[in-house]
C-alpha cells in the first residue's frame, strides 16, 4: 500500500490546529433514525423489525436459569458526538485477520451490518473499506434454513432493516470472529452479522460504516454474547457532555452505583428498550399531563440511535411553556438553519457549568417513584450561529403519541440495560472520567466495575484539570485535498502523526473527518500510552512546543504548509470556534493556563 507521502502530492497546503481538550459548537443534523418530523423534516423514526415476545422471555429465562458466573466484558470507547454527527460510533473489528469498523451504537435496531465488498449500492463515503469475506479465513455464510430468509438460490439466509424515513439496508448473513479491542478483556467472539448489499437514505450517505444492534432479537449482538454465557445479560453506555467528543460502552456487567437509580423495562411489551415514566417536573414543578401520554403501546422508549427527545404533542407544549415560563432574562431568538422552527436563546454566556444558573432543572419520576434529574445540557444544544447561545432538543413527535428519549437526554449519564432484571438504571456522572477508570492500572476485577462509596465526578461536566489527566489531546488538520482522494489513506496519515510525534501508532486516532469545498477537515486525537494513563502537564507542553516551533517534517509532496496552534475558548473563556481558528498561544500562554487551572505532574 502506497503511504503518504506518495499520494498526497495534491495537497499543496494544509492549516494544522492544536485544541486541548476542546471541542467545537456543532450545527445540529438530523439522527439516523427519524420519528415524526422536526420543522417538516424527518428527524427519528424507529426500526421496522419482527418481533417475537414469547422467544425473548424464554431466552432471559434460560439464561437466569443457566446461573453462570460470567466475568468477562467487553469495554469499549465511544467516538464522534450526537449534535455533530446525530450518533455515537465504536470500533469493531471482524475477520481474521481483523478488519476494522466504525459502526454506530444503536439500541433500537438488532442487526449488526456492514458494507460487503460486492455491495453495489452502498455509500463512498464510509469510514472504512468495504468487509471481505474472502480475505478472513474464519469467514463462513450462514446457510440456508427453515428459521430465516433465503436468497433466491436457496443458499444463504438474507436480512433486509428498515426504517420508516426510507433508509435500508439489505444483504446477506454471514458469521465471523469479531473483536472488541485491545482495551476489551472479552475475547473474540463468533458471531452472526450482516454484509449489506444495499443502502438507502442517510445509510448510504452517513460516514459510519454500519450499525452495532444492541436491540433485543435472535440477531442482536447482545443475544447473540449472552446466549453463549459469555458476558451477563446487561449493557450500560455512557455518553460525553456537551462539548466533550466519545464516551464509553461495557457489554456485560457492572455493579452499579448505589444512587443509581431505576426503571422497569418490560421485553413483552415492547421490542424496544422502555422505561415508565409517570411524571416530568420543570423547576420543581409538576407538569400536570395524564400519565397516560407516556404509557403507549411501547411505553416511553429509550434509543441511542436517536439524537434528541421527541414527546406527544400535549406533553411537549407542557415541557416547552414551562421551560419558557423560567426564562425571563434570555432573549427568543432563530434558530441555526431556516428549515428547523427551533426553540432557542441567547445571553447565557457558553460556560456548560454555569447553565444551571439560568435554566431550570429537569426531574422524570419513573414508575417505582423513582427520580432522575436532568441538567440544561440533558435538554439543550449549542446555537452554532450565535456564541451564549442554546436550542430546546426536545421535541414534538407530531406522527406518533409515543415518547422517545434520544442521546441527548443521557449525556453524562451511565445507563445500564439490565436485560437479566428487566430494569434500566440511570446514573449522574462524567463519562470521560468514566472512560479512564475502566482502564486505569489496577482497576477493578475483571467483569466488575465497583462503584461502591465512589462517584467518578459529582459535576457532570467535565472540567479542565480532569481531563488533562484523562490524557486525550485532540487536534484539528485542514488539508487541501478532496476528501475522496484521503479517505482511503487515513491510516497511514496517522501513522505518519505517530512517526513525527515519537508515540505509538495505536497512540493517534482518526476520531472525524468531513468535507470542505475542496479541501478535507480532519480531527485527531492523541491518547496516552497504555502503561501510563494519561499525559502530565510536561508531556502536553513538549507536543505543543513541538508542533508550535515547526519541527514536525512533513514529506515535500505535502508542498508548503502554516501551524496555527491555540486553545479553543470554550475551554479557558467559554467561547466557541466556530466563526473562524481560535486565537493563537505560544507555548508559554498554554503553561500559564495550565498552571491557572491547578493541573500538575504526576
Amino acid at each position: 500500500m502506497a503511504r503518504a507521502s506518495d499520494w498526497i502530492a495534491a495537497a499543496s497546503s494544509f492549516i494544522f490546529l492544536l485544541f486541548l481538550f476542546a471541542d467545537a459548537a456543532r450545527t445540529p443534523e438530523p439522527s439516523l433514525r427519524a420519528l415524526a418530523t422536526h420543522g417538516g423534516k424527518p428527524n427519528l423514526v424507529l426500526p421496522l423489525v419482527c418481533s417475537r415476545s414469547n422467544s425473548t422471555r424464554r431466552s432471559v429465562l434460560a439464561r437466569r436459569l443457566l446461573g453462570e458466573q460470567v466475568t468477562a466484558r467487553a469495554s469499549m470507547r465511544l467516538y464522534d458526538d450526537y449534535v455533530t454527527n446525530g450518533y455515537y460510533t465504536a470500533k469493531l473489528f471482524i475477520g481474521t485477520p481483523p478488519q476494522e469498523f466504525a459502526l454506530i451504537v444503536d439500541s433500537g435496531s438488532t442487526v449488526t451490518y456492514v458494507p460487503c465488498s460486492t455491495c453495489e449500492q452502498c455509500g463512498n463515503h464510509h469510514q472504512n473499506l468495504r468487509f471481505e469475506p474472502d480475505l478472513s479465513s474464519t469467514y463462513e455464510p450462514v446457510k440456508c434454513n427453515d428459521d430465516c430468509t433465503c436468497d433466491k438460490e436457496q443458499k444463504q439466509c438474507v436480512y433486509e432493516s428498515q426504517y420508516t424515513e426510507m433508509s435500508s439496508s439489505s444483504g446477506v448473513l454471514g458469521e465471523d470472529l469479531i473483536s472488541f479491542g485491545k482495551e476489551s478483556e472479552l475475547k473474540p467472539q463468533r458471531a452472526v452479522f450482516g454484509c449489506a448489499n444495499s443502502e438507502t437514505g442517510n445509510l448510504f450517505n452517513q460516514h459510519a460504516d454500519g450499525i452495532i444492534g444492541l436491540g433485543r432479537g435472535e440477531l442482536s449482538i447482545m443475544d447473540q454474547l449472552a446466549d453463549k454465557g459469555v458476558v451477563t445479560d446487561s449493557f450500560s453506555l455512557c455518553y460525553g457532555g456537551m462539548d466533550v467528543d466519545g464516551g464509553a460502552m461495557v457489554l456485560g456487567e457492572i455493579t452499579p452505583p448505589p444512587d443509581m437509580v431505576f426503571s422497569r423495562s418490560d421485553p413483552i411489551r415492547s421490542p424496544y428498550y422502555n422505561i415508565e415514566l409517570e411524571e416530568i417536573h420543570v423547576d420543581g414543578k409538576l407538569l400536570h399531563l395524564d400519565p397516560r401520554l407516556f404509557n403507549s403501546k411501547d411505553g416511553t422508549i429509550l434509543d441511542s440511535g436517536t439524537t434528541y427527545a421527541y414527546l406527544p404533542e400535549e406533553a411537549f407544549m407542557a415541557f416547552r411553556d414551562a421551560i419558557l415560563s423560567n426564562l425571563h432574562s434570555l432573549k427568543r431568538i432563530l434558530g441555526p438553519d431556516p428549515n428547523y422552527s427551533d426553540i432557542c436563546f441567547s445571553g447565557a454566556g457558553s460556560d456548560v457549568s454555569e447553565l444551571s444558573k439560568t435554566f431550570p432543572v429537569v426531574d422524570m419520576v419513573f414508575g417505582n417513584g423513582e427520580k432522575l434529574s436532568l441538567s440544561p445540557e440533558n435538554y439543550l444544544f449549542r446555537h452554532s450561529k450565535v456564541s451564549g447561545a442554546y436550542c430546546l432538543g426536545v421535541f414534538q413527535n407530531e406522527k406518533d403519541l409515543t415518547a422517545i428519549l434520544g442521546g441527548i437526554i443521557f449525556r453524562n449519564t451511565l445507563v445500564t440495560y439490565d436485560r437479566q432484571n428487566e430494569r434500566i438504571g440511570f446514573w449522574k456522572t462524567n463519562c470521560s472520567v468514566l472512560w479512564e477508570r475502566l482502564h486505569s492500572d489496577g482497576g477493578p476485577t475483571p467483569g466488575v466495575l465497583d462503584f461502591t462509596n465512589s462517584r467518578v465526578n459529582d459535576s457532570p461536566t467535565p472540567v479542565l484539570p480532569d481531563l488533562f489527566e484523562s490524557g486525550v489531546i485532540t487536534f484539528d488538520m485542514i488539508l487541501n485535498i478532496a476528501y475522496a482522494e484521503l479517505l482511503p489513506h487515513a491510516k497511514e496519515l496517522e501513522e505518519l502523526i505517530a512517526h513525527e510525534l515519537q508515540v505509538d501508532i495505536n497512540q493517534v486516532n482518526l476520531i472525524n473527518i468531513a468535507s470542505k469545498g475542496k479541501s478535507t477537515m480532519l480531527r485527531l486525537a492523541i491518547f496516552p500510552a497504555a502503561s501510563s494513563g494519561f499525559f502530565s502537564d510536561t508531556t502536553v507542553m513538549d507536543i505543543v512546543s513541538f508542533l508550535s516551533e515547526h519541527r514536525v517534517q512533513l514529506p515535500e509532496n505535502f508542498g508548503s504548509y502554516q501551524y496555527m496552534v491555540g486553545m479553543a475558548d470554550n475551554v479557558v473563556t467559554g467561547g466557541n470556534i466556530t466563526r473562524g481558528f481560535p486565537p493563537v498561544y505560544s507555548p508559554l500562554d498554554v503553561a500559564r493556563r495550565i498552571q491557572a487551572f491547578g493541573c500538575t505532574s504526576s
